[in-house]
């Protein structure tokens, strides 16, 4: 189980994030012997719960290494019930006190989902599994939910999409499950909706729900 708070845990993070950011990393825990200590057990300090996107990697975004991050991803951070499971035995049995929601701008899944409100199109095959957990989270948005004259829908920006759907899924997470909800009650963890940007690899808060100051 891991020694820190939640705000320790979300410092840590953005420290590691800043050295990013600065191209000054670190790479702590990823030598030999940190290989070796975590054969028998795991402490993550943090669950990070992002995009499968291949230019999100959590653990070269906040300069972390070898079991500090308990990892999980969808594309575009949709939720099921393994998604579910996973945050949960990163919370309830490795006693992480954090958990982020890692969004981030020009998401394709987000993007994808914009695309089918606005022409009505779904995309083929098992992408309109993950299109269609997006669109919940963004249909609702008032310039989204009404149409045109030509019965087009308008479609707000993509960077109002994706902070949406953000939200969105930081509330799914505690609304699904109690568990996760219990442990933010009790001040044992915290979780925070924060949004990367690709070109600068900065990542902001967007969404807190618990203590992290």
């Amino acid at each position: 189980m891991s020694a820190m708070t939640p705000a320790e845990a979300w410092s840590a993070l953005l420290a590691g994030n800043d050295r990013f950011v600065r191209g000054e990393m670190e790479h702590p825990s990823q030598g030999v012997d940190r290989r070796g200590a975590l054969a028998a057990a795991q402490a993550p300090f943090a669950v990070l719960f992002g995009c499968s996107d291949s230019r999100v990697a959590a653990e070269i975004v906040f300069d972390r290494g070898l079991g500090d991050l308990f990892v999980v991803r969808t594309a575009g951070h949709v939720v099921d019930t393994t998604v579910l499971g996973s945050i949960e035995y990163g919370v309830q049995v490795l006693g992480a006190p954090l958990v982020v929601v890692l969004g981030h701008d020009s998401c394709g899944a987000v993007g994808a989902a914009a695309d089918a409100l606005a022409t009505g199109v779904m995309p083929a095959g098992f992408v309109r599994a993950v299109v269609d957990r997006v669109i919940p989270s963004i249909v609702e948005l008032p310039s989204a939910s009404e149409a045109r004259s030509d019965g087009r829908v308008v479609v707000p920006s993509r960077e109002v999409l994706g902070r949406e759907h953000l939200r969105h899924t930081v509330d799914m997470l505690l609304s699904y499950s109690m568990a996760l909800a219990a442990a933010v009650e009790e001040g044992r963890c915290a979780v925070v909706g924060a949004e990367y940007t690709l070109a600068e690899g900065r990542t902001r808060a967007v969404d807190v729900r618990g203590t992290i100051d």
